[in-house]
């Protein structure tokens, strides 16, 4: 059997060599998967910004330009009922909301609306999401059932709680009456007293479904491991769930109680949908007050108290995001070379 030169088989060696890098493979060609990675060129770049336009302008003509004209509304003499002098007043429409008589109570109302539909809403949804998370008979079902009421309008909600509450023939007071607790029909939504303690049942109810959705996801991404691993070393329920749940989940958290912040403090619907801001303007937010001035045609003021609203919530967002911001340590191995280590 004849040997191979060594002229061949160095020939056989740089046919089966895979080209080098440095050798240059033609400009364009990518290295993931053999496919060409495309040239950015000037035609691509307007077929791009022709495509992003009419979404760029739909934007900016329904969004940005009724921003701007509402937010120099603010610093003018805006009124429906005179529109020949929308003068220049710098901060006249500010002061006027300060100095209204119903300012007071109206943040009072703000305050109490959003800690206390989100408390009862981040602990019951927390509740339904570990227990959803469990594997039982009908579980799909129960997840729609419970899902359901927020595919509802807020403001259907509304009109539905206030003929539960209705002091007449409304469903929460003949329980009440079946059940012992109550003598006689307590006109709810007329008395100043239990009016907000009305809207903030209907809030509690309409706002935990969006924690149960949201933590529930959240809670598909803790590894089962983990709770193997605490059951072997003894955890119990408590334990795992503040050291291991809560935990692993909490900028899901953190965001969701944003979020639902924002949007609890924006959400007039459902209060205009029960009372309409009564009785007496008792269950009056920033928001349901600003809809009622505008009502009244003061543009001006209106514009003003939307402004102090975005000022108010922008505060408010940066400072939790700094609080709950996730902290990171460096490692003790990490040396000079900058790298973070895990989380504190």
């Amino acid at each position: 059997m004849p040997a191979a030169s060594p002229g061949s088989s160095v020939t056989s060696k740089q046919q089966s060599a895979p080209p080098s890098r440095a050798g240059g493979a033609p400009p364009g060609r990518g290295t993931a998967g053999g496919r060409r990675s495309r040239e950015f060129t000037t035609r691509r770049g307007l077929v791009i910004a022709a495509f992003m336009a009419p979404a760029a302008v739909f934007v900016a003509v329904f969004t940005y330009y009724p921003m701007i004209a509402g937010s120099q509304m603010a610093f003018r003499n805006w009124n429906l009922t005179d529109l020949t002098d929308t003068s220049w007043v710098g901060l006249k429409n500010f002061r006027d909301v300060f100095t209204d008589p119903a300012w007071s109570t109206v943040l009072d109302n703000t305050l109490l609306w959003v800690v206390g539909s989100i408390v009862p809403q981040l602990v019951i949804g927390f509740a339904i999401a570990l227990w959803l998370r469990r594997r039982f008979r009908f579980r799909g079902l129960y997840q729609a059932l419970i899902f359901f009421p927020w595919a509802i309008s807020g403001f259907l909600i509304g009109i539905l709680f206030r003929w539960l509450f209705n002091s007449e023939f409304g469903v929460v007071n003949d329980l009440l009456q079946k059940a012992g607790l109550i003598d006689e029909p307590i006109a709810w939504l007329a008395d100043p007293q239990t009016a907000m303690i009305a809207v903030l049942i209907a809030n509690v109810w309409y706002g935990v479904t969006f924690f149960a959705i949201m933590i529930l996801a959240a809670l598909q991404s803790v590894p089962d491991e983990l709770y193997e691993a605490a059951a072997l070393d003894g955890a119990g329920k408590a334990r795992t769930l503040f050291r291991i749940t809560i935990p692993y989940i909490r900028v899901t958290l953190a965001l969701t109680v944003l979020l639902r912040v924002i949007w609890i403090f924006n959400f007039p619907d459902l209060i205009f949908g029960m009372t309409g801001g009564g009785p007496n303007d008792e269950t009056h937010i920033v928001t349901t007050w600003m809809i009622k001035i505008t009502q009244q045609g003061d543009y001006g003021k209106a514009s003003a108290l939307g402004l102090l609203v975005v000022a108010i919530l922008l505060v408010f967002a940066v400072f939790f995001l700094l609080a709950t911001r996730e902290r990171r340590v460096p490692t003790r191995g990490a040396g000079k070379s900058g790298k973070r280590g895990v989380r504190s």
